[in-house]
């Protein structure tokens, strides 16, 4: 296999060098940037626009987009009174959303640090990154891999394997935002979601507990429909299974240009954000949909909850596949 094309993508205000890793294969050119792990572009050949939202500036991640294409980890979306407990010990993170909550590992997610290149060719790049025992609270010195690949039918798939010394809690998702149209909001796409339940969530968007049922309600995607920001409010967890699975197709959007991806997953949950709030800079509200595929957000505190422990020696393997075609 020929090389990938590596090149500097900016310095951090914290002096660390940032590389952008250029893939090419299988109808699709994608860019991966070793801050966060992010997913910066994915191009599907024949088509003008990039499928999400980027930006050419380091800056931009360091700042409004730190989360937009980042991987989230060791644990994604929120706990609840910024504690959880593990092994049973309740332990504190940091409060990092609204002074309450805990969102993201707060600073220390890994969408804040640069990862390191481990191999790369022209169709795949793996990347690495460290997490001590104890920083943000959190046990086990972790080590997280995060293997990007291009195949045949225009799939992009990501694959990534955490390991701990102790227990502790893992739970990653990449949390790229998607627009097919190339437009300035995602109206008019058509979301089907194989969810038959979902969490519902108060006023700080932390999840109640309660499983509801989808079933005649704004929640029910699994026909699919057309979606506004007027009609459709989405931060919510969709409950794709009671744990873990083989990779399923899981998540179909459609574009009004006729362009589809379909998401696939090993993951129990999807959450989707609608970015009311999360505008790339200068760029209008709700311009793409986050499609995170991921375990269910807060589970310590919800024993009814799948599962997000990780045990002293034992390897958590997350998979999601992008598969991008034209009607």
């Amino acid at each position: 296999m020929s090389a990938p094309q590596i090149t500097p993508f900016g310095t951090t205000v914290s002096g660390q060098d940032v590389a952008r890793i250029a893939l090419h294969g299988h109808g699709l050119t994608v860019a991966i940037i070793t801050k966060g792990a992010t997913l910066q572009s994915v191009r599907l050949a024949g088509v003008d626009h990039d499928l999400t939202l980027g930006s050419d500036s380091l800056a931009d991640y360091e700042g409004k987009m730190r989360h937009h294409g980042s991987l989230v980890a060791p644990v994604v979306n929120r706990f609840k009174g910024a504690t959880a407990p593990i092994d049973g010990k309740l332990r504190k993170f940091e409060a990092n959303q609204d002074g309450k909550h805990t969102l993201h590992c707060g600073a220390a997610g890994t969408q804040h640090k640069v990862w390191q290149v481990v191999e790369a060719n022209d169709t795949a790049v793996t990347l690495a990154v460290d997490l001590p025992d104890g920083e943000g609270n959190m046990p086990g010195n972790r080590h997280v891999t995060a293997r990007f690949s291009l195949h045949e039918g225009a799939r992009l798939r990501l694959e990534v394997t955490a390991t701990t010394d102790a227990l502790t809690l893992f739970n990653a998702a990449n949390h790229s935002y998607w627009n097919l149209d190339g437009s300035a909001s995602w109206a008019g796409h058509n979301l089907q979601i194989a969810a038959p339940s979902y969490l519902p969530t108060d006023d700080d968007f932390c999840v109640t507990g309660e499983i509801a049922d989808v079933s005649g309600t704004a929640m029910d995607f699994r026909r699919g429909r057309k979606i506004t920001p007027a009609d459709t409010v989405l931060d919510n967890n969709f409950c794709l299974s009671a744990g873990r699975q083989a990779l399923r197709d899981v998540l179909w959007l459609t574009g009004t240009n006729g362009l589809m991806m379909t998401v696939a997953t090993t993951e129990p949950g999807i959450q989707l954000f609608d970015a009311r709030s999360a505008q790339r800079p200068g760029g209008p509200t709700y311009e793409g949909l986050a499609i995170e595929a991921q375990n269910w957000p807060d589970a310590p505190n919800h024993p009814s909850f799948p599962s997000i422990e990780l045990e002293a020696g034992a390897t958590c393997v997350q998979v999601t596949e992008w598969r991008f075609n034209r009607s």
